[in-house]
This record gives structure tokens, sequence and C-alpha cells, in this order.
């Protein structure tokens, strides 16, 4: 990596971001890098991120709204993930934290060698990406999907999402009241989220607690052939089933 070495700074204490830039300017003379932007918590980040590619993120875990892992977790589905070194106060989380995702970790206070360290390993090997570890760490997986919206990155609880379908190169996330485009793939958010949502038919995921009912629909004309849909709670639309996945569905619903 001949260029300089992209930086962002997350931490949701202004004395802790402050400190750490400082030392990161210290190290100036030592290895080349440039701090691209500063984050208070995961939200910030990701809007810095959407603006500016980095290419090592140093992160707190424990931060309010989405912490360090959830952060990370949504960095490990970007195209071009950063590198991930986790900065915390010593406790057994850190280092199981560090021993899954195979990226580093900063003890608080850092200290400026122990930094260098860190960064240099990033500019000789940066690491993959760290997405199967980081799952088996939080194996509830991402508490919020993300969707970017005139370049403003905003956060859909997943819990209020009643379904998501596929429509050409993108995923429409729907709650009770908004869409939101994804860029992600369904496959990717069936194995992710398979406790959560149910496929329904080959484009469409159902949240399985927001499945309220189900009942054959009239068909539009005469002779049409009635198929079956669920009843979701809070939504008026009807999610259609396919003849492949009724038999499953039903299964599940009667269980």
């Amino acid at each position: 990596m001949n260029s300089p070495l992209r930086v962002l700074v997350v931490d949701d204490e202004a004395p802790a971001r402050a400190r750490m830039k400082q030392l990161l300017d210290d190290l100036g003379d030592r290895i080349s890098l440039t701090v691209i932007g500063e984050a208070s918590d995961g939200q910030m980040a990701l809007d810095v991120l959407a603006e500016q590619p980095a290419d090592v993120a140093l992160i707190d875990i424990r931060m309010p709204r989405m912490d360090g892992l959830q952060l990370a977790l949504h960095l490990s589905q970007m195209p071009t993930a950063p590198a991930i070194i986790f900065v915390t106060a010593f406790d057994q989380y850190a280092v199981k934290a560090f021993e899954l995702t195979a990226t580093d970790y900063l003890l608080k206070p850092v200290r400026a060698d122990r930094l260098l360290t860190a960064l240099q390993k990033v500019q000789r090997h940066p690491p993959p990406s760290p997405a199967a570890a980081l799952h088996a760490l939080v194996p509830e997986g991402r508490q919020h999907l993300r969707s970017t919206v005139r370049g403003k990155v905003l956060l859909i609880p997943v819990g209020d999402i009643l379904y998501l379908r596929a429509e050409l190169k993108y995923v429409t996330a729907r709650t009770e009241t908004a869409e939101y485009l994804l860029d992600e793939s369904l496959a990717h958010l069936e194995n992710e989220f398979a406790s959560r949502f149910l496929r329904v038919h080959r484009s469409c995921l159902v949240a399985r607690n927001a499945i309220s009912g189900y009942e054959r629909d009239k068909g539009d004309t005469p002779g049409d052939e009635r198929q079956w849909v669920l009843l979701l709670a809070g939504l008026d639309e009807k999610i259609p089933v396919s003849r492949r996945q009724w038999p499953t569905v039903k299964n599940l619903l009667e269980a």
C-alpha cells in the first residue's frame, strides 16, 4: 500500500477521539497516513464512509445507539470494507473480538508504539473481511439494515421490517410507514436472518412475527386461480405465497 493509510476514528467520547488523532499525528513521520474523518457513533461512521472510503477504522467497542461490533457487521457487508481495529478497555470481550475477527485491538490508554504496530500490520497485510467471524461473535446478526438516500445513510431497525422484496438490483424493505431500498441480495439477508424472516416466494421474505393470518385470494376475474396470501399486522397489503412454498409456510404457521 503506497498511498497514505486512510484512517477513520470512531469513539463516542470526544477526548478519546482527540487523543487518538494526536497520536496519529505524532506518528506521521513514521508511517504515511491521513485521518479522513471521525465519528461519535456507528451511524455517523457509516455517513462518513458513504462520502469518503477508509483503509482502516479505529473503533471503540462500547458506544450508544450502535456499538462497535454492530458497526463492524455493517462494515463487513461493504464491497471495500476498511480493516477494523477495536479500541477498548481491557476485558475478555475485547480479546474474544480480536481472536474471532483476526483484526487487532488496542487497549486504552492507547500507546503510540502499539498503535503504530497495528497500523503497520494493516499496511503490510490488509486483513480479509471478518464477516463470518463477526457473525459467530454476534449470532443475532445486525440490529439495523442501512439504506442510502441522497448520500445520507439511514438505519432501519430489523424489528420494524415487515417484509423484504427483491426488485431488479435492489431489495425493498417495508415497514408500517415507509419503504427503503437496500443494496444487498435477498439470499444473503435470508441466510443472515433465517430465524426472523420466512421465504414465501422467490423474491420475498416475510417477518414471521408480522404474520397475522392467511386466506385465499379471490382473484381479479372469475376463473382466476385462487392463491394463498398472507395477512400482515399493520399493513393492508396482502403478500402472495407461491404454490411451491405454500406447504412449508402452512406447516410453519400451524406448528
